[in-house]
């Protein structure tokens, strides 16, 4: 597998429509808007491209599609997701049709990490992956949203057919840590297997633009969710802004900084040339034990559960 870079770029905010991220953002992003955020990322040689068939149900591949088509695809990483709550399944195989969808969209012919979107039945989509992966058109397979005991079942079955998994996807930031308290960032360790975390910045609530003062917009999917707790984080807040004062490094490049430091690659949704910069940079910043620590132990103390409706719990 091409070697992947320490952060990925997710595309999900730049789906619309049903399952897009325009629903919880709030705002309407075109391939116009968007190209240069694309361009600039390639420049940084960021290059792993994070979307799903479901996100926005098909609109967010169809834009990072038209963009990675003006660069060599051997630069290119694209990781996409099989949703098992959309597949066809009075198709003869609806893992390998979904692919095909995606090719489509993406304009390529082989997908460099393909997902398995959520557990629901999953070992029998799992194991409609193997045929995929012989024939190269998928290179390495993941499992998001799943438990440790869902993983290693998973990894069980491939591995009765030569392979293995490559990549666990799951939501891990400074406020929802179950996956470590579950033990998949050890087994992941353990195993040789990449762990991403999505949701670091929890939709902006660890992004040091929002506080009480400056909530999340109004009307918005995260607004709803998160301005309710922003006050339980501005401790958390404060002290990442001076932990970055000192390192010349915004509160969310600090937030994506630790996600790195717990071993794990950061999945960064971006929508502006400078969400680009703050991962880049990010990804140069180093963080002491002592300060790991440090706001670990701010983040337990605001008590807050971010999980989302759609996960189930890791342990």
């Amino acid at each position: 597998m091409k070697n992947l870079p320490s952060i990925a770029l997710g595309s999900w905010s730049w789906g619309t429509g049903a399952a897009g991220g325009d629903q919880v953002f709030g705002n309407h992003l075109t391939a116009e808007i968007l190209k240069p955020v694309f361009d600039a990322a390639i420049r940084s040689g960021l290059t792993l491209w994070d979307t799903a068939a479901v996100y926005g149900m098909g609109s967010s591949e169809t834009i990072l599609g038209e963009f990675v088509r003006q660069y060599p695809r051997k630069d290119m990483v694209l990781s996409t997701k099989f949703t098992p709550q959309i597949a066809n399944t009075a198709s003869g195989n609806p893992v390998e049709e979904m692919l095909n969808e995606s090719f489509k969209r993406l304009g390529t012919d082989y997908i460099d990490i393909y997902w398995i979107h959520n557990p629901t039945d999953a070992p029998k989509w799992i194991s409609s992956l193997v045929p995929l992966l012989r024939s190269g058109k998928v290179k390495q397979v993941g499992v998001s949203n799943h438990n440790l005991q869902q993983i290693i079942q998973a990894n069980e079955i491939l591995a009765a057919n030569g392979f293995a998994i490559s990549a666990v996807q799951n939501h891990y930031s400074l406020l929802y840590r179950s996956s470590e308290e579950a033990g998949i960032l050890e087994y992941c360790k353990e195993n040789g297997i990449t762990f991403f975390a999505y949701m670091v910045l929890e939709q902006g609530a660890l992004s040091g633009k929002y506080n009480t003062q400056n909530p999340l917009p109004d009307g918005s999917g995260r607004g709803e969710t998160y301005n309710k707790i922003l006050p339980q984080l501005e401790e958390l807040t404060n002290a990442m802004q001076a932990i970055g004062s000192c390192k010349s490094a915004s509160v969310a490049q600090i937030a994506i900084a630790w996600a790195i430091a717990k071993n794990t690659l950061p999945i960064i949704g971006v929508t502006k040339v400078s969400q680009v910069e703050d991962a880049l940079n990010a990804s140069k910043i180093t963080l002491t034990p002592e300060e790991v620590i440090q706001i670990e132990a701010l983040a337990a103390k605001a008590g807050v559960d971010t999980r989302g409706s759609w996960e189930k719990s890791m342990v």
